[in-house]
């Protein structure tokens, strides 16, 4: 399997609601840092994460994080 794109080089912070979600872990949705179906056809599939109350979330932009969704700073070493 091929790198997925790296849409950018930095953490997306969005507050979401509470609720079911899926990264893109492919790095073409348009909606990023959220799947809008662009994987398909990809061999990427994307991520579902739950959030239990509304928050603020740190999602990997890079999409090389090793603890998908969420950023681990992979980024820096890009």
């Amino acid at each position: 399997m091929s790198q997925p794109d790296c849409p950018q080089t930095t953490p997306y912070g969005i507050e979401l609601e509470a609720g079911d979600y899926r990264w893109c872990a492919c790095g073409k949705s348009k909606k990023q840092p959220l799947c809008d179906g662009s994987h398909k056809g990809t061999g990427f599939e994307p991520v579902k994460f739950t959030v239990s109350e509304k928050k603020t979330v740190w999602l990997c932009g890079c999409k090389r994080t090793k603890k998908p969704p969420f950023c681990d700073s992979s980024h820096n070493k890009i």
